[in-house]
């Protein structure tokens, strides 16, 4: 892939053009824009996304307004994911958004990179980024309620290392600062499947903008996946909450079908080059849309 920076031929001709890194403060605006269209954030995402990779946020500026931001996040020297692109819909169709683009991709060098990408710009990442389709995400819509299944834990109650080595499986990368800081983040609530000293499965709910959103939900089968939805489900009574489902994964389909969610939309996750070594058969919630 051809790297492109903000100072090739083109950047000059947008005058007053000017990306640079956020500092932790600013990630709040990235998730305001994020809020603004309709992507329902978490009201902690800002300081949990900056953390995963504090140079891997940034802000176009032109003539000193801020214009746009993207969020380019290095999990290892293997892999990224690129998220929060918006641009303010008053500085759109003058080339910022392309711009941010390139600056993440440069963050990003030779890793594959990940994103989740609307449906209606699924062919210019194709022919401008040259990435590849791989399936779509389906965002459901539910209401909390029920009962916490018996023979769960909270996800406190499982070593760490386990969980790390767990995550792994059904994610790219390792992600061990990012995930302690995201099971145990205010205003949520994380539970697992743990028995005889093996870990089958955990999944966390946070609270959002609007709402609650799980994400992860990751387990070794149906039925430990559903005790863990009804315990998240139910950890949230009368409250709407959302869930993110790989299409491909027809078990977390079941299960959203089977508690009468409502498809909200859908995404295309799309890869630079090939699609990761994960179980994919085991992830029934995304992390999130922005982070992977």
């Amino acid at each position: 892939m051809k790297i492109l920076t903000v100072m090739d031929k083109d950047s000059e001709r947008i005058k007053g053009l000017k990306i640079r890194r956020m500092n932790r403060e600013e990630a709040e605006f990235a998730i305001d824009m994020a809020a603004a269209e309709g992507w329902n954030p978490g009201i902690h995402d800002g300081e949990l996304f900056y953390e995963a990779d504090p140079e891997g946020f940034f802000i176009a500026e032109l003539e000193g307004e801020p214009a746009g931001c993207a969020s380019a996040v290095a999990y290892n020297n293997n892999f990224g994911f690129l998220g929060l692109f918006v641009v303010k819909p008053e500085f759109r169709r003058k080339n910022i958004g392309m711009k941010l683009t390139e600056k993440c991709l440069e963050h990003l060098g030779n890793r594959n990179i990940g994103l989740d990408g609307v449906v209606e710009n699924e062919k210019k990442y194709q022919q401008v980024m040259k990435f590849k389709s791989s399936y779509s995400n389906l965002r459901f819509e539910g209401r909390g309620g029920g009962e916490i299944p018996d023979g769960l834990v909270e996800i406190s109650g499982v070593p760490f290392e386990k969980l790390i080595e767990y995550d792994r499986r059904m994610f790219p990368a390792p992600r061990p600062g990012f995930l302690r800081k995201w099971i145990s983040q205010p205003d949520s609530y994380a539970f697992a499947s743990f028995e005889a000293g093996g870990l089958k499965g955990y999944g966390v709910i946070r609270k959002c903008r609007t709402g609650y959103k799980i994400g992860p939900l990751f387990a070794d089968d149906q039925i430990a996946a559903e005790k863990i939805f009804r315990a998240l489900r139910a950890s949230v009574p009368e409250e709407t909450f959302f869930f993110d489902v790989p299409e491909p994964n027809k078990e977390a389909m079941e299960i959203a079908e089977k508690y009468q969610m409502s498809v909200m939309f859908r995404t295309i996750r799309m890869y630079s080059r090939e699609e990761p070594d994960i179980e994919l058969d085991k992830v029934y919630g995304v992390t999130s849309f922005e982070l992977g």
